[in-house]
C-alpha cells in the first residue's frame, strides 16, 4: 500500500523534532507516494487516547519523551528488547488494528557505537538515567561490555536502571554524581544528559586516544564534552548519528521497505 499512509512523531515538546524531515525524505526517495509524516504534541497521559483514535491509514508512531514508557501500555505485543528496557520509541500499527511496540534506540545505538570502533569487553560509563540511558545500557549488553557505570544526579533514577541491567545480563554499578570525573577514564562514555549538564566534565575528563564519546546532544554542536574529547584524539559520536540510526529502523517497521539511508541522512542539518 503506497497511498494515503500516515505516521508521526509523538511527544512534548515536539516542535523541534527533525524526524519529519528524515522520514519524509525517505518516503520520497523510496517512491512511497502519498505517505506523510508529521508531529503530534502529546504527553504520556494522552498517548492511550491518541492511539485509540487513529484510523487504519496510520502506519505507526515514533514516540519520544515523555511517552516511551506509556507506549508499552497501548501495545498488544512488545518486542523483547522494549520489554527489557521498559520503554518503546516505536509503535507499529498492524493490519488487524493492534499495535506492536519496539525500541529502535537500542539497535541504533549499537550501530553507531560499533561504527565508532567499540569492541566486546569495553568499559562503559553512562551519564544520566532516563530513557536514552536505558537504551545505552541495553546497547552495552549487546556489545558484551565488561562493565557499565551509571551516574545521575538522582540516585533513585539510577536504582530504576538496575532491573534493566539485570534483565539484560550486563554488570552495572552506580557511582556518586560528585565523583563523575573519576569514571570517565573508560573505553566508552555515553552522555544522555540535557543541554549543558555535562559541560563541567569537559575540563576534567581523562580522555585517551581510542576512547569513544557519544553525546546525545546535537544542537549546539560540538558540545564542550565532545570538543574536549575530539581535541584529545577520542572518537566522537553525536546525537544526530543516533537520530538517523533509530529512524531507519522505524522507517522499515512502518513501510516494510528497505530504508534509503543516504537520502535520509542528507535530510539532516549539519551539527552546529
Amino acid at each position: 500500500m503506497t497511498h494515503g499512509r500516515r505516521a508521526a512523531v509523538v511527544g512534548t515538546p515536539i516542535a523541534h523534532s527533525l524526524s519529519p524531515a528524515i522520514h519524509n525524505a525517505g518516503y520520497a526517495a523510496a517512491g512511497l507516494t502519498g505517505w506523510s509524516y508529521t508531529r503530534i504534541e502529546c504527553d504520556a497521559a494522552g498517548l492511550p487516547g491518541l492511539v485509540a483514535g487513529l484510523g487504519p491509514e496510520w502506519a505507526g508512531l515514533s514516540v519520544t519523551m515523555p511517552g516511551k514508557e506509556a507506549a508499552l501500555t497501548v501495545a498488544a505485543e512488545v518486542s523483547p528488547v522494549a520489554a527489557a528496557v521498559g520503554a518503546a520509541n516505536t509503535l507499529v500499527h498492524r493490519p488487524d488494528g493492534s499495535w506492536y511496540a519496539d525500541n529502535t534506540d537500542v539497535v541504533g545505538m549499537v550501530e553507531v557505537l560499533t561504527a565508532a570502533g567499540v569492541a566486546p569487553g569495553a568499559t562503559v560509563t553512562v551519564l544520566g538515567a532516563g530513557g536514552t540511558a536505558r537504551a545505552a545500557v541495553a546497547a552495552a549488553a549487546r556489545l558484551a561490555a565488561k562493565s557499565v557505570t551509571v551516574l545521575a544526579r538522582r540516585p533513585e533514577a539510577v536504582a530504576e536502571l538496575r532491573p534493566v541491567a539485570g534483565a539484560l545480563g550486563v554488570p552495572m554499578v552506580a557511582a556518586p554524581w560528585a565523583e563523575a570525573a573519576a569514571h570517565l577514564d573508560v573505553d566508552v562514555v555515553v552522555s544522555t544528559l540535557p543541554k549543558g549538564a555535562a559541560d563541567p566534565f569537559a575540563e576534567v575528563a581523562a580522555w585517551r586516544p581510542g576512547t569513544v564519546c557519544f553525546d546525545a546532544i546535537y544542537d549546539p554542536w560540538p558540545t564542550p564534552l565532545a570538543a574536549s574529547a575530539r581535541a584529545a584524539g577520542a572518537r566522537v559520536v553525536s546525537g544526530l548519528d543516533l537520530l538517523l540510526a533509530q529512524a531507519v529502523g522505524q522507517f522499515e517497521h512502518f513501510t516494510g521497505v528497505t530504508a534509503p539511508v543516504e537520502a535520509m541522512r542528507a535530510a539532516l542539518p549539519p551539527p552546529r
